[in-house]
């Protein structure tokens, strides 16, 4: 750590751990409602359990990004950031909206529109804690006078995920209007601008963790960028098939749905051929572990799967079906998940007393929760063909259906746990190292040996 105010970031991170875990819990209680009996009926029935489940998600990974920002800004600037006060001021906030959220949703105080359910004086914190954040970020980098691509590219995408966030402040009592508006925010963030985050900090990372050419990097930057616009903001039409819009959105939807994988190719053959011509040389090589496997799983989850079922002749089967479940999953988990994942395994040396060659514990987390995530993909996938098959060509009912592809649900919740066994172990690494408050000078203690615990 080479400035006093990056350490702001091991709180964000701390912060995002405690939800990830959370969110795991509520994920396994949801899929075992579908193996029934369910004793939580009527206390936490599984449209509840569901709500807080994806909600969870998008906090926890948005507390990771600024987290992670705030690591990167202060080290790409090279000067601290311009107030840490501040940043705990929108930290402090942004727990206390999540916690209310979610007592919230368990009284059903929310807005019933999906992965946006948050009412609005949450939605109105949540716009409050982002203008903090830009705004701390922003000065950082005017008072340094140096803005590098890399922080460029990165300060876009959160700029332009805070922007795509006002629509969700409106209110629409037509149900199909308000779904047509909310992918503006949804899909454009998830398949937009959050791939521009993503693609900033897989370029910080790489930069640092493979000695890569800064100008080779940042030009493969450009590319992504550019796909990213072209193809993610017209391919948000793959959402709207089905809601009674006009028939032109189905080539539409269709031919730049297909194009988006494009910008992730790229984004897994830089990565790739970056790690390939450098080698495995840099000590942190945990780091290098979950920044290759976000660009790879990326490439599987949103890439391959998401064009599985986007076409409209495919996607008139699947739509609504376990088949997005094993889309979204994925895709989330590779894109946003193991990119947060990959910054805090970076930084994490720095932060706390964490050997820089990472630990045993920590490799049995990646490759578990690696091999958990493919599976919990399969058993989403065999499910949903089931599915598929059952409801929308024999015309069984749902739960009928259901019955007959419970094993699917064993299977995902062998792997869902084996997936939740490694989210453990990385909290529990995290969170088993002192915390290293100021950055590493000549008076501070050399980091522990692998495998050994801090006092």
């Amino acid at each position: 750590m080479r400035y006093k105010s990056q350490s702001v970031a091991y709180w964000y991170f701390a912060v995002a751990l405690s939800l990830f875990g959370l969110q795991l819990v509520f994920g396994l209680l949801s899929a075992t409602k579908y193996l029934g009996p369910d004793p939580l009926l009527y206390i936490l029935p599984f449209d509840v359990t569901k709500v807080i489940h994806t909600n969870l998600l998008i906090v926890w990974v948005l507390c990771g990004f600024m987290g992670a920002t705030y690591w990167v800004v202060p080290d790409e600037s090279r000067t601290e950031l311009h107030s840490t006060k501040l940043a705990y001021i929108q930290l402090v906030l942004w727990v206390l909206m999540g916690v209310t959220a979610i007592i919230g949703y368990l009284f059903r105080w929310g807005t019933g529109n999906k992965l946006l359910e948050q009412p609005l004086p949450h939605k109105i914190v949540i716009v409050i804690v982002m203008l903090m954040f830009l705004y701390n970020i922003g000065m950082t980098i005017k008072k340094s006078g140096r803005l590098t691509t890399t922080e460029g590219v990165l300060l876009g995408g959160l700029g332009l995920a805070a922007v795509l966030y006002l629509p969700a402040l409106l209110h629409y009592e037509n149900y199909t209007v308000s779904i047509y508006y909310r992918w503006w925010t949804i899909h454009l963030w998830v398949e937009g601008v959050w791939e521009m985050i993503q693609g900033g900090f897989l370029a910080y990372l790489l930069i640092r963790l493979s000695g890569a050419d800064r100008e080779v990097m940042e030009k493969w930057l450009y590319v992504i960028v550019g796909l990213v616009f072209i193809a993610g903001i017209l391919g948000t039409a793959h959402h709207y098939y089905w809601i009674g819009v006009p028939s032109y959105w189905l080539p539409i939807g269709g031919i730049f749905s297909a194009l988006e994988p494009v910008a992730l190719v790229g984004m897994a053959m830089y990565a790739y051929s970056t790690i390939k011509r450098s080698g495995m040389a840099h000590p942190n090589k945990l780091a290098l572990h979950w920044t290759v496997g976000s660009a790879v799983f990326t490439l599987f989850g949103a890439g391959l799967l998401g064009l599985a079922h986007t076409f409209p002749s495919v996607n008139k089967w699947t739509h609504g079906t376990l088949i997005t479940a094993m889309h979204g999953h994925a895709a989330f988990y590779g894109a946003y998940a193991m990119i947060v994942l990959a910054m805090i395994t970076y930084a994490m040396p720095g932060l706390s007393r964490r050997p820089e060659e990472g630990t045993a514990m920590g490799y049995w987390s990646f490759w578990l929760q690696l091999g958990g995530m493919f599976g919990m993909t399969l058993s989403f996938a065999t499910a949903g063909i089931g599915q598929v098959y059952l409801e929308r060509i024999m015309g069984l009912g749902f739960l009928d259906a259901q019955l007959k592809i419970q094993i699917h649900f064993v299977m995902l919740l062998v792997t869902g746990s084996l997936f939740a066994i490694g989210v453990a172990l990385f909290i529990i690494d995290f969170f088993r190292f002192a915390p290293r408050l100021g950055p590493l000078g000549e008076g501070d203690p050399a980091p522990l040996a692998p495998g050994v615990r801090a006092a």
